[in-house]
């Protein structure tokens, strides 16, 4: 474990605290994200389950000796460890004999095939950590002057220089948040994502729960997603779009599982709606929202580069919001916080909502900048603030135009903050 040249994430303080407070911690993410690395800052002793010179022999030990995988210095790693599910309840009755926190760290890609191994739910002993893609906070394209946590003391202002321009912002969703990539020359760094896509597409997605499925149509089903990264569109859609180049045969059934497949591996993570209480009896919409882990996956996906989306303002838009939710959700997880989005029957709507264990929350829309969309933004905010029936719940903490670019975070005269996110950490 290499743990000098190694890149701090938002995720170490939450791992630090779950291990204070629980037998073993899940951590779980896409691959390629960094779980491993960071968990191994925090182990003391290792297993990689899925080492090539050793994994049959911990398969056989999963089958025959389980106990032996749970030898080590706590906390012990076990990498990848859905190869062998029946650790699982294993770890779970280690934990209850041993009665001590922080005994191990259990690190994943995907969701586990065989779940008929696992026959305990692992409620009290096990909690669980989500991590992302680097937010830009933390791959260093974010100068980190405004906090989201100090936006919920609600400040009187705030300010802060931002020197991201459009083609920065391009360039970013593109590379994504892949840590391999940040040390990489900037042409050599838009590679990777297209390798993760081919890998996708081609294993994984057959693999998560050894069904096979066939490349090409899984493809376009990504291709699909990326078009309509930030929209509520329904399977129905989906398939329709996929069927121009597909099979009469295609049925929603089918693409629902390509899309359950996706999420299990962590490529995709839809946004839940948010159910505010309204003075109104306007009907909420309560279709999630439909998001990529990671902006550069939908940019594989759409074989495209930071040119292209420069000189397609409208698809930048799309795409920078996958970013910004991501970055968002890396961030609210460190506040004990969720994301969600809102909208209504009207088309009132907000792009991310930012709630917090303790029942408090920011409103947050999201723009890649300029005074229009700016106005745009603090306006549609300002009249779901009417809305809420404060009686019942909170006012918001705070309201927020989330912009890809501008030159400074600042608070406008009607409450509003606007935040360039290359100014903006948890």
């Amino acid at each position: 474990m290499n743990k000098e040249n190694y890149r701090p994430r938002v995720a170490d303080a939450v791992l630090e605290k779950k291990l204070k407070t629980s037998a073993a911690v899940v951590v779980q993410g896409p691959k390629w994200c960094g779980k491993t690395t960071t968990s191994e800052q925090f182990a003391n002793s290792i297993l990689y389950m899925a080492d090539p010179e050793t994994l049959k022999k911990n398969l056989l030990l999963a089958e025959n000796d389980v106990k032996a995988l749970l030898q080590g210095e706590t906390p012990h790693l076990i990498d990848e460890w859905q190869e062998a599910p029946q650790l699982w309840d294993a770890i779970r009755f280690e934990a209850d004999h041993r009665q001590g926190m922080g005994q191990f760290i259990l690190t994943g890609s995907a969701v586990p095939v065989e779940t008929d191994k696992m026959r305990h739910s692992g409620t009290g002993r096990f909690s669980w950590l989500t991590m992302r893609t680097m937010s830009l906070w933390e791959s260093g394209e974010s100068n980190g002057n405004i906090s989201l946590e100090a936006l919920f003391g609600q400040p009187d202002s705030i300010f802060s220089d931002a020197s991201l321009n459009l083609y920065d912002m391009a360039f970013l969703i593109c590379r994504g948040g892949w840590p391999t990539s940040l040390f990489m020359e900037k042409g050599d760094a838009l590679e990777p994502v297209f390798s993760y896509y081919e890998a996708v597409t081609g294993i994984d997605i057959s693999r998560v729960d050894n069904t096979l499925r066939d490349e090409a149509r899984a493809k376009r089903l990504m291709r699909s997603l990326a078009r309509h990264q930030g929209t509520q569109v329904p399977n129905t859609t989906i398939r329709d779009d996929m069927k121009v180049n597909d099979t009469d045969s295609l049925t929603e059934d089918t693409v629902a599982s390509y899309i359950n497949a996706l999420k299990k591996i962590f490529v995709v993570e839809d946004m839940e709606a948010w159910n505010p209480n309204l003075r109104s009896k306007s009907a909420i919409r309560t279709s999630d929202t439909r998001y990529f882990t990671d902006p550069s996956i939908a940019v594989a996906a759409l074989g495209i580069g930071p040119k292209d989306l420069a000189n397609d303002l409208n698809t930048m838009g799309l795409l920078f919001e996958t970013l910004a939710v991501r970055d968002l959700r890396v961030y609210a997880d460190a506040l004990n916080g969720k994301v969600y989005h809102f909208r209504d029957k009207n088309g009132l709507e907000c792009d991310a909502v930012v709630h917090l264990r303790n029942g408090h929350y920011g409103l947050i829309e999201i723009k890649l900048g300029g005074e229009k969309l700016i106005e745009e933004g603090a306006a549609s905010l300002n009249r779901l603030e009417t809305k809420i029936d404060t009686d019942k719940m909170f006012a918001p903490s705070f309201k927020m135009v989330l912009t890809a670019v501008g030159n400074m975070a600042y608070r406008r005269k009607d409450g509003v903050f606007v935040v360039p996110i290359g100014t903006l950490k948890q």
